[in-house]
């Protein structure tokens, strides 16, 4: 099918222009983008100073967005494999050659079962269109399996959901007049720069700002406080500040009264967690949580911006919900700066058309069994059952790498090894998925499509438009999915619809101004400064839920790894391991981006002296990272030698991510050791919730010789 034809010139061979896009990555500050294009080709990508989330300015990774899309080991021309699956051996082969060839392969295998085919995707684009817009289409018409998208935040947004009653939160900008700022499992100097400089205002002005994370982080090492919790144990940090909100009765009667529902069964599970019982279970001082709890009552506004980081371990979704209900208890959604933010993308939830975009009703009845994206290591390699339904039999796989990403992904790498399994991947580079690819397409970069956006961390619906013309072959995700719709003889209208016109027809016009996105780019929805002032939670009752069907009240749940929960593990892999990621990746985009990377050196595991000195490993020194699931490789970054301040505290090795396997010292990353199992709520994965063991690479490798 043709390219759209847009409705205003987008390209220009003669002067400069400026094309207004959007960043599409896994950020919560979807920057509105200015792309500087001449003789059509881009030579600048900044952010737009119009727009006020945005403010001018982008991250150290999205301001080199031209160089991803010129890199010169960007996939142009459709691939076809000829080696080994891992190998990343491929031959080119024309568009119409491996689009007749996949088209013939999924509709034989759909007529078998189509659910024996699974998509898989993520968050590689944020976008409506080349996101989940024209795939969603053509696996609903299809009948393949339903993928469950919740590798990163599904446990807090489910959480959240079940305590306001949508993923809702206060407007980002007002974090600037608050007076206390408690930055809870979040980097925002690596994960959402325009926060910090908002929080770096509020600073200024004389708010305190207080980091709540196991590692200390860069943002840590600028608060004026750092509480260096144990992994996985914020719910009982946030039980112990209940406690004193009750004890010295520094709660909100009144909006309680008529804005919370079910405080006193919460208030009798909070009167049992003293700041000494919390304190044992987070490995801080009880006196740190007294007077936590006492600033965050007494300062007026106060405000939490709680991240994805806190939920990614057995009881994360409980820990969100109580975090969630603090600033319910203290009145602080009075204030438009005060209350908390983890994800706004709730607001959106009826400014979509998201019925119309991914058209649901394709599936005409059918309920297609559902494959959990965290779980794919096992799936892959599971048989045909009654319980798990037929054996994946081919995967497609765009806007993600699952071998590089996927929890315990040795077994991933084995499942995407099976040379009976059909694989087509959606790619702009040969990534550790791509190398198991049957077929790798070349996809286009955001410089180059159309698309529309929400967000997750401030309320102005964006338009993308292509500043250039696709490289190479390039073609877009919506565009691929639409010619194999009609190679697979589907007719419906829907499958003619071009990108242009998805884009502009993404949002509700009763919801956004789509003649302000068409001309500036964004326009901001009409979301109240103090959304909760007065209650009108998005539940059923208007109020924040403590009690909620199914799940009850919220409590502390231990980590499924740790000395309480598994003593006889512990024994053996005595070392909690975090993975946040690295500072100039984003989960594994970016990696081969030779300017970050070379910043970045090499995979690294960050350790405390005291435990360092204990395994006789200096800073510097090769390590094997192990546990019963695999072991990976990297250089000991080891700090808090002569009391100087340590990024990892005593008990605890950060590992950072997500580096792909290839570029790995053994072809493995830290996802290597880390496991499937699902949280508390959500069915989200439990990356930091994970026992290792350290030793010196050289001592291991003189173990395995002694051994011989």
């Amino acid at each position: 099918m043709p390219a759209p034809t847009p409705t205003i010139p987008l390209y220009s061979a003669a002067a400069p222009s400026i094309v207004q896009a959007v960043c599409p990555h896994d950020c919560p500050d979807t920057c509105a983008l200015h792309v500087s294009v001449q003789d059509g080709r881009v030579v600048r990508v900044a952010g737009d100073p119009e727009h006020p989330p945005t403010n001018g300015a982008l991250c150290t990774k999205v301001s080199r967005y031209a160089e991803r899309t010129y890199h010169p080991e960007r996939v142009l021309t459709p691939l076809k494999r000829i080696g080994k699956k891992g190998e990343g051996r491929f031959v080119p082969v024309s568009w119409d050659e491996a689009l007749d060839d996949i088209a013939a392969r999924l509709k034989a295998i759909a007529a078998r079962d189509p659910e024996a085919i699974l998509p898989y995707s993520y968050a590689g684009t944020m976008g409506l269109v080349q996101g989940e817009g024209m795939a969603a289409r053509l696996w609903h018409k299809l009948g393949a399996s339903f993928l469950d998208r919740t590798i990163c935040s599904n446990a807090g947004g489910e959480a959240l959901a079940a305590t306001y009653g949508g993923k809702v939160g206060m407007h980002v900008e007002f974090f600037a007049e608050s007076r206390l700022i408690v930055i809870w499992g979040s980097n925002p100097i690596t994960s959402s720069v325009h926060f910090w400089n908002t929080a770096q205002q509020a600073k200024r002005a004389g708010a305190k700002l207080v980091c709540i994370d196991p590692r200390r982080s860069e943002t840590a090492e600028k608060c004026h406080q750092h509480i260096a919790l144990l992994p996985g144990t914020d719910g009982a940090l946030a039980l112990a500040l209940m406690h004193e909100l009750i004890a010295s009765d520094w709660l909100d009667h009144d909006y309680i009264e008529r804005h919370v529902e079910g405080f006193d069964p919460l208030a009798a599970k909070a009167r049992e967690w003293t700041p000494e019982r919390a304190a044992a279970v987070c490995g801080i001082d009880a006196a740190v949580i007294r007077e936590l709890a006492r600033e965050y009552a007494t300062t007026k506004p106060a405000a939490i911006r709680l991240n994805y980081g806190m939920q990614r371990v057995h009881g994360g979704g409980n820990a969100v919900r109580l975090i969630a209900l603090l600033p319910c208890l203290t009145g602080a959604w009075r204030h438009r700066a005060g209350g908390l933010l983890l994800s706004s993308s709730g607001w959106f939830a009826s400014a979509r058309r998201g019925a119309w975009l991914q058209r649901p009703d394709l599936l005409a009845g059918r309920t297609p069994r559902t494959v959990n994206m965290v779980t794919i290591g096992d799936d892959l390699l599971r048989e045909s059952s009654p319980a798990f339904g037929p054996r994946i039999e081919a995967v497609v796989v765009y806007n993600s790498n699952p071998v590089a990403v996927a929890p315990e992904n040795g077994k991933v790498a084995r499942g995407f090894a099976r040379e009976d399994l059909f694989t087509v991947v959606l790619e702009h580079f040969l990534t550790d998925t791509a190398d198991h690819a049957d077929y790798v397409l070349p996809a286009t970069t955001q410089l180059e499509h159309w698309d529309a956006h929400t967000t997750y961390g401030h309320v102005y619906a964006m338009l993308n438009r292509p500043a250039i013309a696709p490289l190479g072959q390039a073609r877009s995700n919506a565009e691929v999915f639409r010619q194999l719709a009609a190679r697979m003889g589907f007719t419906e209208p829907c499958f003619a619809d071009s990108d242009e016109a998805m884009a502009l027809g993404a949002f509700d016009p009763a919801r956004v101004r789509l003649d302000e996105v068409q001309r500036k780019g964004w326009s901001r929805l009409g979301v109240a400064d103090a959304p909760f002032a007065d209650g009108g939670f998005f539940t059923a009752s208007g109020r924040a839920v403590v009690d909620a069907p199914g799940l009850g009240v919220p409590d502390f749940v231990p980590n499924y790894e740790s000395v309480q929960s598994a003593p006889a593990l512990a024994a053996r892999y005595p070392l909690a391991m975090i993975s946040p990621p690295a500072r100039h990746f984003l989960n594994s985009s970016f990696v081969n981006v030779a300017s970050l990377r070379a910043t970045e050196g090499e995979p690294v595991l960050e350790m405390h002296a005291t435990d360092a000195q204990a395994r006789a490993i200096a800073d510097g020194d090769l390590v094997r990272i192990f546990n019963d699931r695999g072991a990976t490789l990297a250089r000991a970054v080891v700090g808090g030698v002569d009391g100087a301040a340590a990024r990892a505290r005593p008990g605890v090795v950060n590992g950072l991510g997500v580096w792909w396997r290839k570029y790995g010292r053994d072809g493995t990353n830290v996802n290597e050791l880390t496991h499937q199992r699902l949280t508390d709520i959500g069915r989200s994965p439990s990356f930091y919730d994970c026992l290792v063991q350290v030793e010196r690479a050289a001592a291991s490798a003189d173990s395995a010789a002694a051994a011989d």
